[in-house]
């Protein structure tokens, strides 16, 4: 989904509990010889402003949001912030916004939905979140840090070198229950290569099912956590009009506790397919390319959410088919 023309520029949102590695991933991406121009945001939580020697010699330009947590009054900030940025365009090829560790990411994601403006501008190209191995279990209930690893198409799970082969695969594998999506690297001091973090384009569906065509299927293991993720795949053609009104229903009833979700779907009476995604309430979709000759039309989304009724939803989306 994310068609970037040579006008919009590719966002990375990083994410991710406190003291897990963030800053250190940032300054990876700041000094690294990869060739782009990158602009950063920086959003710090209290008075306390970003650490002066973070940014050693980059050339690379910073912005502060000073004002708290990047939650509360994010999209009239961010929104100001980027506006002005893009008065500079010519000085940078990506940007990368990092927010603060006590920071639910979705309203920063919303931002690139609600915006006429900002969507012709900027697309969203992936939120990279980082896991501390060591210590995430100590936050593990706390709905930030669930909501940070459910908003990820890519996850660092830093700091393995401080817990056991065991304890890091029990780890992955909670994970992956409440996030199939995402791409889980193991790292340590948060290196990862900067083609895994940079213009991945995670949010494209397509580019999920490429990177690892096994995720729509079912996990032979069940978790049992109150997040989780699932996919819907079903082939013939849906009525739009009985998915629009599912769709607002499900977004009015249910919206709270739906993190992300996205698809792409096969609408009666349309040559191209639809892929949408959504963040909590708001949702966006578009037709996409032609379907191909010879390609099976279906229809495949992904929840990953709070407390969602797998088999009802399964059932709801059926009832939308023609």
């Amino acid at each position: 989904m994310v068609a970037t023309t040579n006008n919009t520029v590719p966002v990375t949102v990083l994410t991710g509990y406190l003291g897990a590695g963030k800053t250190t991933l940032l300054n990876r991406i700041l000094t690294h010889e990869h060739g782009k121009k990158v602009a950063v945001i920086v959003n710090e939580f209290g008075e306390v402003g970003i650490d002066n020697q973070l940014v050693i010699d980059a050339d690379e330009e910073i912005f502060e949001m000073n004002n708290g947590c990047i939650c509360c009054t994010v999209r009239g900030d961010l929104i100001r912030i980027i506006s002005n940025l893009m008065k500079r365009r010519h000085k940078f090829d990506h940007l990368v916004i990092e927010t603060t560790g006590l920071a639910d990411p979705a309203p920063v994601i919303q931002t690139f939905f609600v915006d006429e403006d900002m969507k012709d501008k900027i697309a969203l190209d992936a939120v990279v979140t980082v896991v501390d191995a060591k210590h995430i279990q100590q936050h593990w209930d706390a709905d930030e840090a669930q909501e940070q690893i459910a908003f990820a198409d890519v996850i660092l799970l830093n700091k393995t070198d401080l817990v056991s082969p065991e304890e890091l695969a029990d780890l992955e594998s909670k994970i992956q229950g409440m996030n199939k999506m995402a791409k889980i690297y193991r790292t340590q001091n948060s290196e990862l290569s900067m083609d895994a973090l940079l213009g991945v384009q995670a949010f494209d569906l397509d580019r999920a099912l490429e990177i690892d065509p096994e995720f729509l299927n079912e996990d032979a293991h069940e978790h049992d956590e109150t997040v989780k993720s699932f996919a819907i795949v079903e082939s013939g053609e849906l009525d739009g009009q009985k998915l629009n009104n599912w769709l607002s229903n499900l977004l009015q009833t249910k919206g709270v506790d739906i993190f992300r979700m996205k698809g792409i779907l096969n609408i009666a009476g349309e040559d191209e397919r639809f892929v949408f995604q959504g963040v909590h309430m708001l949702l966006d979709g578009k037709p996409d390319r032609p379907w191909k000759k010879g390609e099976t039309r279906k229809n495949e989304l992904v929840f990953i959410g709070r407390n969602l009724d797998e088999a009802q939803l399964r059932e709801d989306f059926k009832q939308c088919l023609v």
